[in-house]
This record gives structure tokens, C-alpha cells and sequence, in this order.
């Protein structure tokens, strides 16, 4: 076994990268090439939570679990908000193959899912968007979306002033020919913008059905159990809405689940699972006016794929310390 830390995954998994890993992997969970057991959550102590997150795929053939602690606090503090590990088993015989650092791993990849959705989604002359969080995902999204559609100004919306601030701040310095502006109303940030992505730790909705205007592509990340909800029931029926993977957003999508328990909407409302955009089985966006959302929960599968590739490129770049179990 190998164990490969956040350097080594940093140096590996790109996000351009991790996009192509994650669109060919969402396309084998539609055709139902991967065993994916629903998330089991449970509390450590305030806002924290313990994610654990098995699943098995066919192509690449592997198998593995993630442990993943999520402390929403632990920017503030110079940490990760994910923490934990990634274990990556063979097939052949079972053994442990991998640990590597969780924390990277899901970073990247969920932004790279939304990237995903986006280029599927979003109209390709997308130019203007608004970020609702200003944590790690903002960052990792904001490079997501630039990498798949033509960014020309992107506006950052955050609860505290100064963590807005400096997230600009830096922001500019990355992306010149970026223009950045920030403030704490949502309402006004996403006014026009071509796409929106939420990544809060929200409990209530910080984003309305009102505000949005047609044409918008969405991407709601931050809410990963039922009794969260960054969007409003009137957003979820009033949006052409997809799924990484049904089981998953009829089990633990709350505004979804509201407005099902409501009468609002049939299960019928979630169009089809992203994979089945990328492979044609469905046409996505069918005009520009049409308000799309991607509901984005985060699949083991995702885990899956972008684990094995670190594996196999780190054995090949003689990466990561040996750590037999043997």
C-alpha cells in the first residue's frame, strides 16, 4: 500500500484533469456500473460531521471507502473544512492498495462535478457569475467555472465582510483579467449573473426563486443532508432540475424532498441524472430562457475515480511512501 498526502494529490489531480475523470465516471453511474451505498452521516459534536462513503466501480475496477470529517469552522482556523482519508482496495484479491489524503480529493472533485454540470448545462456564452460562500469550495469552484466557460466578471457573496474581502483580494491576484467584486447580498449578486453556484453551510435558504433570472444555470453544492437547504422550494419548481444520482437527491435533497412532501412536484420534476446529458439519453438545456439546476451531493463514484487516478499516476511518478500491511 501507498500513502499519499494532500502534496501529492495537489500535484496530481488538476482541474482540468479531474474534470475529464469525473465526466467519464458520471456517465458509468447512469448506466449503472457502480455500487454506491447512500452516505451515512453522523454528528461530532456542533456543526461537525463524520461522512462515510463506500462504493465500487467496473471501469476503472477498484473499490474503496471514504472517511471524511467536515468542520465548516476550519478555514477560519487555516485548515481544510474536509478532512479524513481515502482507502483504495484491488480487486483481485481485496488488498488495500492506497490512503490518500480525503481532504484534496473531495475538494477538488465536487467542484469538478459542477464543472461538469455547467458545461453540459450552462449556455456556452456564460460570462457572468456569482459565488454564495466564500470557503474552499468558492475557491475550488471559482476555478472550476472558469475552466468551462468564458468568465469575464464574477461576483463573490459572503455572510462576513472582510472574509469576502480577502477572497477578492486574492482572487484578483490569481485571475487579472478577471473583474471581482463582492458584498453580502445575494439578492443583488445574482441579479442577471449567467450562472450560480451556492456552497454555504447554510440550514436556511440563502438563495430564492424571486431572484433568479431566466437563462441561469445553477449549481447547489453547500446542503449534503436533509435538514439543510440553501434554495427555496419555489427555485426547485420553478428550475429544470438534474442529479448527480437519483438515490442520492431523493434521499438527502431537503428543498427537493419539501416540495415533494408539499404536492408541489412528482419525482418526475428531476429530468435525469447528469451522466445521461453527457451521454445523450437526454438534451439538457432545451432553451436559453430555461432556468437549469444541478443538484449536487457528491457521489462515492466521483471519490472513486479520481482516488484510482492518483494511484496509478503516483506509482508511475514514484509518489507517495510505502506502507505495507503485511
Amino acid at each position: 500500500m501507498i500513502v499519499l498526502s494532500e502534496k501529492d494529490i495537489r500535484s496530481i489531480l488538476t482541474m482540468e484533469t479531474a474534470i475529464g475523470v469525473v465526466a467519464d465516471t458520471m456517465q458509468a453511474v447512469s448506466r449503472g456500473e457502480a455500487t454506491l451505498p447512500l452516505r451515512q452521516i453522523m454528528p461530532v459534536g456542533g456543526p461537525n460531521m463524520l461522512g462515510l462513503m463506500p462504493g465500487a466501480m467496473q471501469t476503472p475496477g477498484c473499490f474503496g471507502v471514504k472517511l471524511v470529517c467536515l468542520f465548516p469552522e476550519n478555514p477560519a482556523h487555516g485548515y481544510s473544512s474536509h478532512q479524513g482519508a481515502m482507502v483504495l482496495f484491488e480487486t483481485q484479491h481485496g488488498a488495500a492498495v492506497a490512503m490518500m489524503n480525503a481532504g484534496r480529493l473531495t475538494a477538488v472533485r465536487t467542484a469538478a462535478a459542477s464543472a461538469v454540470a455547467t458545461r453540459a448545462l450552462a449556455r456556452e456564452d456564460s460570462s457572468v457569475l456569482a459565488i454564495v460562500g466564500t470557503g474552499e469550495q468558492a475557491e475550488f469552484h471559482l476555478e472550476a467555472m472558469l475552466a468551462v466557460r468564458p468568465i469575464r466578471a464574477v461576483r463573490v457573496v459572503g455572510r462576513r465582510p472582510e472574509r469576502a474581502e480577502a477572497f477578492v483580494t486574492l482572487a484578483r491576484g490569481h485571475h487579472p483579467d478577471v473583474a471581482f467584486e463582492w458584498s453580502t447580498d445575494v439578492r443583488t449578486a445574482v441579479d442577471g449573473a449567467d450562472i450560480v453556484c451556492t456552497v454555504t453551510a447554510a440550514s436556511e435558504p440563502v438563495l430564492f426563486g424571486a431572484w433568479v433570472a431566466p437563462g441561469t444555470h445553477l449549481n447547489v453544492v453547500g446542503a449534503s443532508v436533509p435538514s439543510k437547504t440553501e434554495i427555496d422550494q419555489d427555485l426547485v419548481v420553478g428550475s429544470a432540475l438534474f442529479a448527480d444520482y437519483r438515490p442520492s437527491i431523493f434521499a438527502q435533497a431537503g428543498e427537493l424532498i419539501g416540495a415533494i412532501e408539499a404536492g408541489r412536484i412528482g419525482r418526475e420534476h428531476v429530468l435525469a441524472e447528469i451522466g445521461e446529458v453527457l451521454a445523450g439519453g437526454h438534451p439538457g438545456r432545451t432553451d436559453a430562457g430555461q432556468i437549469t439546476l444541478y443538484r449536487s451531493l457528491g457521489i462515492a463514484a466521483q471519490d472513486l475515480a479520481c482516488a484510482h487516478f492518483c494511484y496509478e499516476a503516483a506509482r508511475k511518478r514514484g509518489l507517495g511512501v510505502d506502507a505495507p500491511l503485511d
